[in-house]
């Protein structure tokens, strides 16, 4: 599951995989704003088949976030 998370993560903000890290921000290290981080968060529930709480989105500023909280509902 995650690298399929981490390739969602680098088409969606054209970067490598190899170039992401769990730490990394999305707003400080891959520059995305609210329009971003929206896109991003439809692309992982029509590619996962699963529906993510506006709550619990603003609750994933990084990488890792988004990864941990995928795992723990799959």
């Amino acid at each position: 599951m995650r690298d399929k998370i981490l390739e969602l993560i680098a088409t969606q903000f054209n970067k490598e995989v190899k170039e992401l890290d769990d730490d990394m921000s999305f707003i400080d290290d891959l520059n995305a704003d609210s329009i971003d981080i929206v896109e991003f968060v439809m692309t992982i529930e029509d590619e996962l088949g699963i529906e993510i709480n506006d709550d619990d989105i603003e609750k994933m500023s990084t990488i890792g976030d988004v990864i941990e909280y995928i795992e723990e509902i799959e």
